[in-house]
């Protein structure tokens, strides 16, 4: 029985022993699974802290300053630089970092925005294939022999860990999180899930700021844009107001009243006009006057001098460029095309165009559309295109210098302007309103032209046509003395052309003034007597007529051909 009494003990005291180690164990686990809901707790405390901090960032500044100020306390490091992947996918370069540091007078391979560092190292491809926190011993990394080349700046700054997170948003790895410690085993892996959190919110914080910094340089270009497009609106829309009226061609001769009636023949069309003719007989007073007739007249006649501007310039003005698309476009630059949207394009000495910009045109022309150097995006254009030239642009298709497609896209509705001397009936008009408008400029008191003044102006030859005419009233004008011009200054000239020109005029009767210039209007239009562009149309005349005329002078075929 005693025995009995013995074994019942013992096995109490097992059993009590047993009891205890059970109630410490789960005791100890109830304190582990505690602390580990604790720290849970606190991750989530600080995830949630940041998150608000990070949801009222704007810029670099702000990121560094809750990055300084609050993982700092919960992570002992002494610096952090976070890195962004270049559009090269290749390189990667600091984006925020403690510019505090005197980093710039650091030779080599301190953290700087403008230098890049290679992708192609141990560290970088270790964190781009990890979807967790590494800790890299610093004198370790310096031992491969794919060490990135700028661990050597932080190691000589005294740091010996470095904790690296990759930062990832939906199109993958976007840049690295670099945490600088200068104590040896500072981390503990506990903390891994909690920085992996960070590193995502860090993530979502860098692309805000990426868009904001978008958003914010979108506004100042729309605020440039705008500027520059309403002083090139005002400007032009006070050009065409007080530079050019219709009024202002001056004229009743027959040769110009067929000039009129094709431009209202055409000027309500989208029709692309061709407009020839000697330098000065005002080419671009009858394209103002096509678009202030047309129905874009309400919208913006935009004027490029093909002849004017540099050759390696040429297509900027025309399609525009973007910022960074050549050296020198420190800024996005609308071309003239889309300047004159819905309105009308002025192409002067359209016979200057290099034939590589040619093919160009020739492609906006036909597509309506217009691609900007250096850009990607097609941009549609409606545009109605106006075209002058002093050169014969056909001779110049055979001679290889203009495009033939190009010609005869352009030459849809040719308008060909008379010159000065063969219009000789409207120098009085012109004079006087030369001397009108000149006088009232200068503040001169010259109101009339003598006689022999004005016969003076009828002999000239007039190489430059109007311009000329206007140039060498405004002379005379102000070295005159008196209220009448009575001495105009004419540019010497050769001695017997001038004669001869003279005698012609002097000898011609109105029988042969009007033979002759029905001839030239019949050479004009190579021998077209009736439709559009023919003779009778510039003549304003019925073609019956013309053929009665042409019977009575004795017109033949010989005479027209015959140049």
């Amino acid at each position: 029985m005693e025995s009995k009494g013995r074994a019942s003990e013992i096995q109490n005291r097992e059993h009590a022993t047993l009891n205890i180690d059970v109630a410490t164990a789960l005791e100890n686990e109830n304190a582990y699974l505690i602390k580990k809901l604790e720290q849970k707790e606190r991750e989530n405390a600080v995830l949630l802290s940041l998150s608000n901090s990070i949801a009222s960032i704007r810029n670099k500044l702000d990121l560094f300053e809750v990055i300084d100020q609050k993982l700092k306390k919960l992570f002992d490091f002494d610096d952090f630089v976070i890195c962004l992947i270049n559009d090269d996918q290749k390189t990667h370069s600091a984006f925020i970092y403690n510019q505090k540091e005197d980093f710039l007078k650091t030779a080599g391979i301190a953290p700087q925005s403008s230098k890049k560092y290679t992708l192609d190292d141990g560290m970088c491809r270790a964190m781009i294939s990890s979807e967790k926190p590494i800790v890299f011993n610093v004198e370790e990394v310096l031992t491969w022999a794919d060490a990135p080349a700028w661990l050597e700046f932080w190691h000589n700054k005294g740091i010996k860990e470095m904790i690296g997170l990759k930062m990832a948003d939906r199109s993958g790895c976007i840049g690295f999180f670099y945490l600088y410690t200068k104590n040896a085993n500072s981390l503990s892996n506990i903390y891994f899930d909690l920085l992996h959190g960070i590193s995502l919110q860090i993530s979502i914080a860098i692309s805000n700021i990426l868009a904001n910094e978008k958003i914010e340089q979108q506004f100042v270009e729309i605020n440039e844009y705008k500027q520059k497009l309403e002083g090139e609106k005002s400007y032009l829309q006070e050009e065409i107001q007080h530079r050019y009226n219709h009024s202002e061609i001056i004229g009743q001769s027959e040769s110009l009243k067929g000039v009129f009636h094709l431009v209202d023949a055409v000027a309500a069309t989208d029709s692309t006009v061709l407009i020839t003719g000697e330098t000065g007989t005002g080419k671009e007073l009858i394209a103002r006057a096509l678009h202030n007739s047309s129905l874009r007249s309400n919208e913006l006649m935009v004027k490029i001098n093909c002849a004017a501007i540099p050759a390696s310039l040429a297509e900027s003005e025309l399609f525009g460029h973007e910022k960074g698309s050549f050296t020198g476009a420190t800024e996005r630059r609308i071309g003239k095309f889309e300047l004159a949207h819905n309105g009308t394009l002025f192409l002067d000495e359209i016979g200057e165009l290099s034939l590589d910009l040619q093919v160009k045109l020739l492609r906006a022309l036909q597509e309506k559309e217009i691609e900007r150097i250096g850009g990607k995006d097609v941009i549609k254009t409606n545009v109605r295109i106006v075209a002058a030239t002093n050169r014969n642009l056909l001779k110049e298709v055979e001679k290889g210098n203009f495009r033939s497609d190009l010609y005869y896209r352009l030459n849809v509705f040719p308008i060909s302007i008379p010159p000065l001397r063969d219009r000789l009936d409207d120098i009085p008009p012109l004079a006087a309103f030369f001397i009108d408008r000149i006088s009232t400029k200068t503040g001169r008191q010259v109101n009339a032209i003598s006689k022999s003044a004005l016969n003076k102006l009828m002999l000239y030859p007039w190489p430059g046509n109007i311009r000329e005419l206007e140039h060498l009233i405004e002379r005379s004008i102000l070295l005159a003395s008196g209220n009448v011009l009575k001495e105009i200054h004419l540019p010497k000239i050769d001695r017997n052309e001038a004669v001869n020109h003279t005698e012609e005029q002097k000898i011609k009767s109105i029988h042969d003034n009007e033979r002759d210039h029905i001839l030239s209007i019949l050479k004009r239009c190579k021998g077209k007597i009736s439709g559009i562009g023919g003779a009778a149309e510039i003549l304003n005349i019925p073609a019956t007529t013309l053929n009665s005329k042409i019977k009575k002078f004795k017109i033949k075929r010989e005479h027209i051909l015959n140049k």
